[in-house]
């Protein structure tokens, strides 16, 4: 549809910060002559997820943001990683439901294999830009840190969203120190919901 403006989903995040969305936080993309966006989603589907519900909220969270970019008509990739492994479940394409096949378990044990999923990301990052210069590509990393590797920068990204889902008293924050030294919006559940 031509007239129609796009939202820049990590700006308008970055513009609310912990105050609940309202319209003047709302960050639009320039027009970019039909191009559409990319955003490629890394889902922690380790055993350190299982706990506290993490992973139901982290589902709940995609489902959110997949009928946002499919009401958009931008398209999304989901790429899930335990144990020793990563591997596509969805896309690139454009959303038009969310399906719980999608999160069938990956096996392998319970590790967080980050670099995996990143390097899976970086792949797909890349082979979307192959022909389509202008295309916006994000990186969304749905994870509660719990991972002992630190992957390589994926400059495939135009930009990076860090969504840290770790709970509980003890906290390692390592999600918050790899947003900090890649430049990335870092962001908790509740931010993506709406929630006070």
């Amino acid at each position: 549809m031509r007239g129609v403006r796009r939202i820049a989903w990590p700006a308008t995040f970055a513009s609310k910060g912990a105050a609940r969305l309202q319209t003047q936080h709302l960050r639009f993309r320039p027009e970019r002559s039909g191009q559409k966006a990319l955003h490629c989603f890394l889902l922690d589907c380790s055993g350190s997820m299982l706990g506290g519900r993490r992973l139901a909220l982290a589902k709940g969270v995609l489902a959110s943001l997949f009928d946002r970019i499919g009401q958009a008509r931008d398209e999304a990739a989901l790429i899930c990683f335990s144990g020793t492994r990563a591997e596509r479940r969805f896309g690139p394409a454009v959303p038009r439901w969310w399906n719980e096949r999608w999160l069938r378990p990956l096996g392998g044990g319970g590790g967080t294999p980050l670099s995996s999923g990143v390097r899976s990301a970086r792949q797909l990052l890349a082979s979307a830009a192959t022909g389509q210069v202008t295309r916006q590509r994000c990186l969304w990393i749905l994870t509660d840190g719990r991972s002992v590797d630190q992957p390589p920068f994926p400059a495939e990204a135009d930009s990076i969203v860090l969504v840290d889902f770790e709970t509980g008293p003890l906290r390692l924050a390592r999600c918050k120190a790899l947003a900090e030294s890649w430049g990335a919006l870092y962001l908790r559940p509740e931010d993506l919901l709406g929630q006070d």
